[in-house]
């Protein structure tokens, strides 16, 4: 519990809560140990508040004490389930992330002439409890464990309905989202024989030689979300094209031999770059916090052909006083 907490307080130290925590950390763990022993622990209510990066969402930020209890939980949990995904999920995975996700796209680009791509509609939102409690009792068998997972997932996410949604923000969240798809991911694989596939959460593309056969596999996915997940695939986001045309995914458009940046992705990049700029001058940052933040931006860019790009927006740039 103690190494959860500083695993949560990472990079907010200066924050109240945290700080108020921090300073008695021994009592405070230790009165959640007994919270969770005699079970009588509850998540306090969620701070609720939209962001739009890139589109809009609506995120919950659990009370600070609560997340110390995610990172324990998901300490545990993180080994039982991954021993169970693909190799082809991509998301909330040691050694894995965005960008191996891109790189792997772009390996089946090569390989096979056409794709399929698609989402789910509000995946988040439509997590179904009583589907994933149900995946969740097959695989943990220990029934304080299985208490403590059951009390995250029935913490109420304001505005989805009774039974239903995951609040973003969690950590427990994007473990719970991957695992929930995981079925998916094996019936595809394992089932239908298909060999280039990749997940990242709820953004599928599938890679094949002929364009029935992915018409064939959409129609089966739309089924086995229907009436598995209780979940439906996202109107307006089925694409099913040559490889050769681009796949747009995860803020790239990736081609066999090359990976572009999108415009949204450019003008999204400079909007947080001159941001942190705007911080640092107002002093809610400081020179470090503004170089890791460039840093960070800058490099999630370069896995595209950015080069210029870059070269042409930091030529023109002002220095900034330090």
């Amino acid at each position: 519990m103690i190494r959860a907490a500083r695993q949560a307080a990472r990079a907010k130290r200066r924050k109240p809560a945290v700080a108020r925590f921090l300073r008695d950390i021994e009592a405070e763990v230790l009165r959640l140990e007994r919270e969770l022993i005699d079970r009588s622990y509850r998540p306090r209510p969620y701070r609720s508040f939209a962001v739009s990066d890139p589109k809009q969402r609506m995120i919950c930020a659990a009370d600070f004490r609560d997340r110390v209890v995610h990172h324990a939980a998901c300490d545990l949990l993180a080994p039982i389930i991954e021993r169970t995904f693909i190799a082809d999920s991509f998301a909330c995975r040691n050694g894995k992330g965005s960008h191996a996700a891109v790189r792997r796209a772009q390996r089946f680009l090569k390989r096979f002439p056409f794709f399929l791509k698609l989402d789910v509609r509000k995946f988040f939102d439509s997590v179904d409890h009583g589907v994933l409690k149900t995946f969740l009792r097959k695989k943990i068998k220990d029934p304080d464990f299985l208490w403590l997972l059951e009390v995250f997932i029935d913490h109420p996410v304001p505005w989805t309905q009774p039974g239903k949604g995951l609040p973003i923000g969690n950590l427990t969240s994007q473990h719970f989202a991957n695992f929930y798809l995981d079925p998916l991911d094996h019936t595809i694989k394992d089932r239908w024989g298909v060999k280039g596939y990749v997940r990242y959460m709820d953004d599928l593309v599938v890679f094949g030689t002929d364009k029935p056969r992915l018409w064939q596999i959409l129609a089966h996915v739309g089924h086995f979300l229907n009436h598995t997940l209780l979940l439906r695939i996202k109107p307006g986001t089925v694409v099913l094209a040559p490889s050769a045309e681009g796949l747009g995914f995860l803020g790239f458009r990736i081609f066999p031999g090359l990976i572009r940046l999108p415009q949204k992705s450019w003008r999204r990049f400079r909007r947080k770059l001159l941001a942190r700029e705007a911080d640092f001058r107002e002093g809610r940052i400081d020179e470090g916090v503004l170089a890791r933040s460039v840093c960070s931006l800058t490099g999630h860019v370069k896995h595209a052909a950015s080069r210029n790009l870059l070269a042409n927006f930091f030529d023109n740039r002002l220095p900034l006083e330090v």
